[in-house]
């Protein structure tokens, strides 16, 4: 039971961080190539890349954290390194919930010379959210061989 928890804790944490870093680092520099000046262009398609995937990302980072608890209750040791993942793991969870019900509202009803700061700012909260979710992952490999 505990292998099997381990697996889809691990594997569901780092399709999280892989698929935020795909995104940061490969589509959306893409986008911003391919679509050149035309940011109301490039402003739709990731409008509609992103369509539809707030509440599969919510249950991604809920089964994280209910794997997480699980190993937690089976394990003990080294708590405080599993306390931080937790930590790093709300915070993140908590950047993602403005992003998702405050920042992309503002940017679907946005002007033109709005969106700029919008873009700008996405990139920071997405960057910060890589990071909290990066170093979480790292310090459950980490834990792992301690």
């Amino acid at each position: 039971m505990t292998a099997v928890l381990a697996i889809i804790h691990a594997g569901l944490a780092a399709a999280w961080v892989g698929g935020m870093a795909y995104s940061l680092f490969v589509v959306q520099p893409k986008l911003k190539k391919y679509f050149g000046p035309d940011r109301d262009g490039r402003e739709t398609l990731t409008a509609v890349i992103a369509s539809g995937n707030r509440w599969k990302v919510i249950g991604l980072i809920a089964v994280i954290a209910l794997t997480g608890g699980g190993l937690l209750l089976i394990n003990q040791d080294d708590w405080q390194l599993h306390a931080v993942k937790g930590l790093l793991l709300l915070i993140a969870t908590g950047i993602f919930w403005y992003v998702s019900w405050r920042h992309w509202p503002q940017r679907i009803f946005a002007t033109t010379a709005e969106l700029p700061k919008l873009q700008s700012r996405l990139v920071t909260l997405a960057t910060a959210m890589l990071g909290l979710a990066g170093t979480a992952f790292a310090l459950g490999v980490l834990a792992a061989h301690l």
